[in-house]
């Protein structure tokens, strides 16, 4: 078979992966970007140019800001806790003298397998009142239930916890593959040196686990900032709207008030939050490995 016939096959065999790239990808993309400029009737499905209108709209309603902070600070309430929880468990299940670690190591990344559906009624279950798990013990203790529903901080608690819960065991498995990456001859080194444990973590894990730890870092800030589910699913009405979040309100203004033109907008905006926050990370690692870059350097011309 000559080239030109293999070619020929291998372009049969790419365009299903085109086709459907086409159709579900590229297509939804151009669509909505010409639907932000317009207003559509939903009974007729007709496209009327408004212009920058929707995105003037935007940018003047307060209703998107406050969904932006709200997901920053849910994201910031699971995001340290997370990533705390599941550095000291990938510390302690890196010990070889640790027994049952690999058991451990997949019952903590179950929750990840779970569907956020799942994850969002079994919160919102748990958190009811009066009558879910949590209020059932607190009143059992002799306390008096909370509504959890009803305080704005308190929802947004939940819903950091919720996703914590979720995605901890994700991450372990970073951070046991940077753990377990770092030679035992340099931990063996520092021992004799008499380095403590302590020492030991700050001055030799944490240092040589940074591009996992920057890696894990910029998908947390890129996810979180994608958190719907369980916004939209542990609580239903919460005041002021304190659980809303960027895609819960593109979400909201597309299928409950029907404004679909608004919406497309709406994305786009989100777009431009997280190409933001994702140059910034990008920055951010590419000054850590020019710092890297310079030290390495500078040792090797001091050698």
């Amino acid at each position: 078979m000559n080239s030109k016939k293999r070619s020929k096959y291998a372009y049969l065999y790419l365009a299903p992966f085109f086709i459907v790239f086409l159709i579900f990808n590229l297509f939804p993309i151009l669509y909505s970007f010409v639907l932000s400029f317009c207003d559509m009737d939903v009974l007729s499905g007709n496209l009327t140019f408004v212009g920058w209108d929707n995105y003037q709209r935007m940018i003047e309603s307060g209703y998107f800001f406050q969904s932006i902070g709200n997901t920053l600070l849910i994201w910031i309430m699971s995001i340290i806790p997370q990533l705390t929880i599941a550095f000291l468990l990938a510390l302690i299940l890196s010990n070889k003298w640790f027994r049952g670690r690999f058991i451990l190591r997949n019952i903590y990344y179950f929750p990840n397998l779970v569907t956020p559906v799942t994850i969002g009624l079994l919160f919102g279950a748990m958190f009811s009142y009066p009558g879910g798990a949590i209020n059932n013990i607190i009143s059992a203790l002799g306390l008096e239930a909370v509504d959890f529903q009803n305080n704005q901080m308190l929802a947004r608690m939940v819903i950091a916890i919720a996703i914590c819960w979720k995605n901890f065991g994700f991450n372990i498995i970073y951070f046991t593959a940077g753990i377990n990456s770092i030679s035992e001859e340099v931990l063996e080194a520092a021992e004799v040196d008499g380095a403590s444990s302590w020492q030991k973590i700050t001055k030799i894990t944490i240092p040589l686990m940074r591009p996992i730890l920057i890696y894990v870092l910029v998908t947390s800030v890129i996810g979180g900032l994608q958190m719907f589910d369980e916004s939209k699913l542990v609580f239903t009405n919460v005041p002021g709207d304190a659980t809303t979040t960027m895609v819960k309100y593109m979400y909201d203004s597309a299928f409950v008030r029907f404004q679909f033109g608004y919406s497309a907008a709406v994305s786009y905006g989100i777009f431009v939050i997280i190409a933001f926050f994702s140059i910034i990370s990008l920055l951010v690692t590419r000054d850590r490995g020019d710092d890297y870059g310079k030290t390495k350097k500078a040792r090797k011309g001091r050698k």
